[in-house]
């Protein structure tokens, strides 16, 4: 399909109560490509009335899908993803126009995200319960686990299917309706994704999105609306704060995947070769715009120089250009905002004596690209060192021993993922242990699954999602007391 095909392939409305709809003030919301800051397309701009009448579908629908046969649930889960399995090319391709991302990096988030409705397809079946004696013989102990009920499910720019299925896979396959409120930047792979539920044969009301400008606008009326039972977000800590608070005023179920600053730890008898590759992979992924980016670096010193100038050199060889075309490496960054707040940093680090290898600025024409960037000699004060960069720079600091390495890997509010390359597993396990993380990848770069909890600790946020834990964050436990 070329691309205006593929972008007039996708539903332009919002879909509630199983059908596509207007929003009641008629507005529109344009979509744009990030690599050329061209519109691609206009959509519905939800308000208030729309996400209470997504809301009012979501729990219409409620009784009757969570007491819908679990078999069946998992079987609507898999024809949905049998559907996406023949449509990679297309939705990879729509993803790439409003994202950047490349098409090889689009294919393999559509699979990854597709991976999340077979994983759920199969847990829809497993969801257990428990019958014991008491301990003194008197009763017996009925446990059960439940629907949580209706959820606001608010997903990011950077990953938009991947974050979607991530929740609405278990979600279905626990029995819980939603409304869906993608990022404004990238709708339209959740729309694709709703057309395809519905070619699925999902019950209407089961599943509504909301597409809007203005996200208070359609999640403050929501809040404050007794049907609504949980919450599950990803995005930045600052936003995640917010809503959490927001949802303690009705004490909702929460679930927050927040913000990382992920270390990157090379010990000096790792493979430099293995860690070169796959530090590629972490810190380049999504161009760095993800919150598992490897945000800072910190290898041995005998090999910090050596380390530096070779990542340095695989950088310079990556191609610039628009996430569509087959040669490109690397896309563009989302918006001119990300652009700038990249370029801040890095000239902060610069301003406090960081040495550029290679990148350092942005490219000069349409489109928000950002150079590659590996900065050395970074100082302990340093903005990249302390944010998160959302951005293809790599800062590298070197390290003395493996005391000072874990100190400043763990100096950080966020706890979401670490990095450690080593040869030694006596070390790989002390270090594992002792990262403040919910997640080390060992020697890879890419540890994400569908078939392990994904999640943080401290400000990166809390609850799973994925593996066998993610389930639970969309069931509620029951226990009924039986006297004999």
């Amino acid at each position: 399909m070329t691309e205006s095909e593929v972008i007039g392939d996708v539903p332009k409305e919002l879909f509630i109560a199983g059908a596509w709809r207007p929003a009641k003030s008629a507005a529109r919301l344009a979509v744009e490509d990030p690599a050329t800051g061209q519109p691609l397309c206009e959509i519905a701009d939800a308000g208030e009335a729309d996400a209470l009448a997504a809301l009012a579908a979501a729990h219409d629908a409620q009784a009757a899908w969570g007491a819908h046969p679990p078999r069946e649930r998992g079987e609507i889960l898999r024809r949905a993803f049998e559907l996406i399995a023949e449509r990679i090319d297309e939705l990879a391709m729509l993803m790439s126009l409003e994202m950047g991302k490349s098409l090889a990096e689009a294919r393999g988030e559509v699979a990854y995200a597709n991976d999340f409705l077979r994983w759920f397809s199969e847990e829809a079946v497993r969801i257990r319960g428990s019958y014991t004696t008491s301990p003194n013989g008197k009763a017996r102990l009925l446990t059960m686990r439940q629907p949580v009920g209706p959820c606001l499910l608010i997903t990011p720019w950077n990953f938009p299917l991947a974050m979607g299925t991530r929740k609405i896979g278990p979600a279905l396959a626990a029995g819980c309706t939603m409304v869906v409120k993608p990022a404004k930047q990238t709708p339209l792979s959740m729309l694709a994704l709703g057309k395809i539920f519905q070619e699925a044969g999902l019950p209407a009301g089961v599943l509504n999105i909301v597409t809007t400008s203005d996200a208070g606008a359609v999640t403050d009326p929501l809040f404050d609306d007794p049907r609504l039972r949980k919450l599950s977000f990803t995005g930045s800590t600052e936003v995640g704060r917010l809503l959490a608070k927001r949802a303690m005023d009705r004490v909702l179920r929460v679930s927050m995947e927040l913000g990382g600053n992920a270390a990157l730890l090379v010990f000096e008898d790792a493979d430099l070769e293995l860690a070169i590759d796959q530090t590629m992979m972490a810190k380049l992924r999504n161009m760095g715009e993800a919150c598992t980016s490897a945000n800072r670096l910190y290898v041995a010193a005998p090999v910090a120089d050596e380390f530096a100038r070779r990542l340095a050199a695989r950088m310079e060889q990556l191609r610039l250009g628009r996430g569509v075309d087959p040669d490109t490496d690397v896309g563009p960054l989302i918006d001119a905002i990300q652009r700038d707040k990249v370029h801040e940093l890095v000239t902060d680090a610069v301003e406090r004596g960081a040495t550029v290898l290679t990148g350092g600025g942005p490219l000069d024409g349409p489109g928000y690209f950002y150079r590659p960037t590996v900065l050395t000699n970074v100082a302990d004060s340093s903005r990249v060192l302390t944010e998160e960069i959302f951005g293809p720079v790599a800062p590298i600091v070197a390290f003395d021993t493996e005391a000072e390495a874990l100190a400043k890997a763990n100096d950080t509010e966020y706890g979401l993922i670490g990095y450690v390359f080593t040869r030694d597993l006596g070390r790989a396990l002390r270090v594992a242990e002792a990262l403040d993380t919910g997640m080390v990848g060992l020697n890879q770069g890419v540890p994400s699954n569908t078939a392990a909890p994904f999640g943080g600790v401290k400000q990166s946020g809390f609850g799973r999602e994925g593996g066998a834990e993610g389930i639970e964050e969309y069931l509620s436990v029951k226990y009924v007391g039986i006297g004999m």
